[in-house]
């Protein structure tokens, strides 16, 4: 900044030169007054015209002097000024820098030895805002990351109920938007019943508030542990609550699985242990004697015996198959040598319901696979669609391929399945009409083998199903590269 610009450089001036136009005129009256005294002391004769002519002589003199004094004394006041109040300056437009945020601002000030102190006490001053500003952001960033990547979902809300923090385990939980969240109050944003009555609660009580929740979303039931508490700032101060969410659908439905399996095992395990010793018990009570009857019980409890075979080599190939570390051996496998294999072995089941196969083959395919394992899979794929289909209807089976999976199809005409449980049938013992697939001596273990093993070989399933017409299970199966 310019001296002049400074309003103490202009007042200084304007009194400097009103001072010194008030001693010229001052003395520009007193003059001939002095020549007159001072020639009547030296008995000199002057006329007025010769006072006046000296008057007006003396007048410039004194007029040119008291410019230059006026000169010289802007000049010596301009530096002193720049001296003084420059770095007075340069310090102060640095505070408001820092003032501002702009904490990166430092002062250039020289002068005196308080006005060093004074611009050394401002730099350091900036230097520790900037390292606390530094030091807060990356507190800030530690903090927005363990947010973000938090395995559950979380939701700030402050005391005017708008939310202040959300991350993106919520959004996504609830397919939102960061810009349809942040800033609006939480029943704006369509949020289930079930949990904008739980934050209520905790807005309510303002107390730590712990709950078990069932919510629909995109009509799926999905089953959340949610814990609410305030927030409670500085003194005491509540500034609003912190909602954290967590999805235990799976660890319910888990559960769910174990409980049915328990229930499923006993029932299958005690229907045929049952039979057998009934039957046991009739023949050795004296029925053994009629030999038809004989006969029919030994076959009954051969079949019984057969049937329990069964489910206890399919609960320990299931044990087998879901060990950690389990792998199949894979190589370059013909899927149409696999399928062949496949229906010559159903073929026997297939005749007794009087039904067919439509083999559709564009090529054979080669995958890595393991050739038994695959055999394992279609053979259930195929006594699945038979056991589910009607008498004289069609399974379909065909090879295809894409740029990554061979594929093959194994398509019924049978039942079908509801849309709401095709994802549970590849669950163990789950059965889509219990009643019939129990009296066609199907374990319920099935599916659940083939979905290990498909995952086994990196590959995938895909179930598409209408109920009354039938389904198609596609099996896809990583080619040889």
């Amino acid at each position: 900044m310019k001296a002049y610009r400074n309003p103490l450089f202009v007042n200084f001036i304007i009194l400097t030169g009103s001072i010194l136009a008030v001693l010229g005129f001052i003395l520009g009256q007193l003059f001939p007054y002095i020549i007159r005294s001072f020639a009547s002391k030296s008995n000199l004769v002057i006329n007025s015209e010769q006072i006046e002519e000296i008057g007006k002589q003396f007048s410039s003199i004194i007029a040119f002097l008291i410019f230059l004094s006026f000169v010289l004394i802007c000049l010596v006041v301009h530096h002193l000024i720049r001296n003084l109040l420059d770095p007075i300056e340069n310090i102060t437009l640095t505070a408001r820098e820092l003032i501002k945020g702009n904490y990166r601002a430092r002062a250039y000030a020289h002068g005196t030895v308080s006005i060093v102190e004074l611009r050394n006490s401002i730099n350091d001053l900036a230097s520790n805002l900037q390292e606390i500003k530094k030091l807060r952001e990356i507190e800030e960033e530690r903090l927005k990351t363990l947010i973000e990547n938090m395995g559950s979902a979380l939701i700030m809300i402050d005391r005017e109920a708008t939310v202040s923090i959300v991350n993106r385990k919520f959004l996504d939980g609830f397919e939102l938007s960061i810009d349809e969240v942040k800033g609006n109050n939480f029943l704006t944003l369509g949020l289930p019943k079930e949990l904008e009555e739980f934050i209520d609660q905790v807005f309510l009580t303002e107390l730590p508030y712990r709950k078990q929740i069932e919510v629909e979303i995109h009509h799926e039931i999905q089953y959340k542990q949610v814990y609410g508490a305030p927030v409670m700032g500085d003194h005491g101060r509540w500034l609003g609550v912190v909602i954290v969410m967590h999805d235990i659908s799976e660890l319910i439905r888990l559960e769910q699985i174990r409980k049915d399996f328990v229930a499923n095992v006993s029932h299958e395990l005690r229907t045929p242990i049952t039979s057998i010793k009934g039957f046991s018990e009739t023949l050795l009570d004296g029925a053994f004697k009629d030999e038809k009857m004989l006969l029919s019980f030994l076959d009954i409890i051969y079949q019984e015996s057969n049937r329990l075979q069964i489910l206890i080599h399919d609960l320990l190939e299931l044990s087998k198959i879901e060990q950690h570390g389990f792998s199949v051996d894979v190589m370059p496998t013909s899927l149409q040598e696999v399928l062949i294999r496949a229906v010559e072995l159903t073929s026997p089941r297939l005749d007794e319901k009087n039904m067919q196969f439509n083999v559709g083959i564009e090529r054979d395919v080669m995958v890595m696979g393991d050739f038994n394992r695959l055999i394992q899979i279609f053979t259930n794929l195929i006594t699945n669609a038979i056991t589910y289909s009607p008498e004289n209807s069609t399974v379909t089976l065909r090879i295809k391929s894409n740029t990554d999976y061979g594929i093959i199809e194994v398509e019924d005409q049978g039942m079908g399945i509801e849309k709401s449980e095709i994802a549970r049938i590849f669950e163990r013992f789950y059965r889509i009409d219990k009643a019939r697939s129990r009296n066609s001596g199907g374990t319920g273990l099935g599916l659940a083998i083939v979905k290990h093993l498909v995952e086994a070989h990196h590959g995938k399933i895909n179930v598409k199903s209408t109920v009354g017409k039938g389904t198609c299970m596609k099996i896809f199966i990583p080619l040889v590269k």
